[in-house]
């Protein structure tokens, strides 16, 4: 551990701001309390975030990063004078992070020299190939902070969430609301992506597949929309033929999301946060990969199959196709998305 880092009994951390960044990041969070068992470790994540890290042996507190509007800046600042961070760990790259940070009196931050704010704080250079930065998994990325800062690393890299008693026998009613028996083999499908259309595989290819994956196995079929996805969800279950459980009446929340995603046998979902859930709850999922780079989230795959056509559009990281045609997603056909659950179904569904 550096030095500067021995007599630190409080430190904050700038969680990212993405869902699967923030579950990619939370072999940090097992990091920062291994290394700082006895400090008051806080949380600055934004509202919406807050359910995926309740739960969790990692925080004190949690505080709600508001940070656009000098109100909201202001209430960050108060909560911090009563937790008096003497460090500040930044996720994420920008500069405004660091501005917040700053604004709210914490006096040692670490965090990627980028942006601005490499000429005020400390922390690594990001590798530069090629005049750009390297591509590396997240969660590397987000532990070179701790290897930077000299802490000593948990054994298993590897994400975690946390589900509590009370949360689980919240679940456990609507599951049994739903008509899932503990005896029942669901399949999960989740057809939204906050971060645009260009990360959606076509509505009626989630029906045509939900209609296999029944006569298949008789499965129960759990449909995982979030806010904003219900004319999707509806897209699905109009082209479909076979009963598909709904949740998006429900507005599941991010904390509510975790049990409803380990109960899955097998999860069908595009490249978004719930895949994430899959990857820390262990639970076999298939990703429907489009226009990104998959070096991003390249790490703690065991229980993933991710399927990607090889186009030379790929990857674009556009919110929305810049060609129109959408290739990305409209080439993988359902066809192969079942062979690949298949295969992935082998030992888990008789």
């Amino acid at each position: 551990m550096l030095s500067a880092l021995q007599s630190i009994d409080s430190l904050v951390v700038r969680c990212p701001n993405w869902v699967g960044d923030i579950v990619m990041a939370t072999p940090v969070f097992d990091c920062l309390r291994h290394n700082f068992p006895q400090a008051t470790i806080t949380a600055l994540v934004r509202p919406y975030a807050k359910g995926i890290l309740e739960d969790s042996p990692w925080f004190d507190a949690i505080v709600e990063c508001q940070d656009k509007n000098l109100k909201g800046l202001s209430a960050i600042r108060e909560e911090f004078v009563r937790l008096n961070p003497q460090m500040g760990l930044l996720l994420p790259n920008t500069t405004h992070s660091f501005l917040t940070f700053k604004y709210a009196g914490v006096p040692l931050v670490y965090g990627y020299k980028r942006n601005l704010r490499k000429y005020f704080l400390q922390g690594p250079n990001p590798i530069i190939e090629k005049g750009k930065f390297k591509p590396l998994p997240m969660q590397e990325y987000y532990l070179e902070l701790c290897r930077f800062l000299e802490l000593e690393l948990p054994e298993k890299l590897e994400p975690r969430l946390y589900i509590s008693e009370q949360l689980q026998k919240k679940a456990n009613v609507r599951l049994k609301k739903y008509g899932i028996r503990p005896e029942d083999k669901v399949i999960g499908l989740n057809p939204g992506a906050s971060f645009g259309s260009s990360k959606c595989w076509p509505p009626e290819y989630f029906s045509s597949l939900a209609e296999s994956l029944f006569d298949k196995f008789k499965c129960k079929l759990l449909l995982l929309a979030g806010p904003g996805e219900e004319g999707i969800s509806e897209k699905i279950i109009s082209n479909c033929s076979v009963d598909i459980i709904d949740t998006t009446r429900d507005k599941i929340g991010l904390a509510e999301l975790k049990p409803l995603i380990k109960r899955c046998n097998l999860l069908i979902t595009n490249d978004t946060g719930p895949r994430h859930y899959a990857v820390a709850f262990q639970v076999p999922h298939i990703v429907l990969m489009g226009p990104t780079n998959p070096i991003y989230t390249n790490s703690n795959l065991d229980h993933s199959m991710v399927l990607q056509k090889d186009l030379p559009c790929i990857p674009c990281h556009k919110k929305t196709c810049p060609l129109g045609h959408h290739a990305c997603m409209k080439e993988l056909e359902p066809a192969v998305v079942f062979d690949a659950c298949l295969a992935s179904l082998n030992g888990v569904i008789n």
